[in-house]
């Protein structure tokens, strides 16, 4: 199965794995699954770093250096039909990296893995319990 990994979730997973849930913990472990993090994320984290937001265990490159390889993640790009999806969803939400999330999980027809149910009202499938 593959399984889109949210921001926060990619960051519990190299930091603070107690955070995780344990069903989160389980799919995230399991080799038989295709983890993906979202060019989106992956800016994401980035701007909270920069902007002295987000500590992370080592400096922006060589921690998502590292946690690609730990997890064995495949980067999912943005497409024209993710940002045309994106800019067509409700205003349930007004993040601007969980909108593109939830519509990337969508047009994929990917679960998302990820503690906030504020994807929930997308019909996003997220995985966390």
């Amino acid at each position: 199965m593959r399984l889109l990994l949210d921001s926060h979730t990619l960051i519990w997973a190299a930091d603070d794995t107690a955070k995780l849930s344990a069903v989160a913990q389980e799919l995230i472990q399991d080799p038989a699954h295709d983890r993906l993090v979202s060019a989106a994320s992956i800016w994401e984290i980035a701007i909270k770093y920069g902007m002295g937001r987000l500590p992370l265990s080592l400096p922006y490159r060589p921690w998502m250096d590292q946690v690609i390889a730990d997890l064995a993640l495949d980067i999912l790009p943005i497409t024209l039909d993710q940002a045309e999806r994106q800019a067509g969803l409700p205003w349930h939400h007004r993040d601007p990296f969980d909108r593109l999330l939830a519509a990337q999980a969508l047009v994929e027809g990917i679960p998302l893995i990820s503690a906030d149910a504020a994807f929930d009202p997308y019909g996003v499938n997220r995985i966390w319990l």
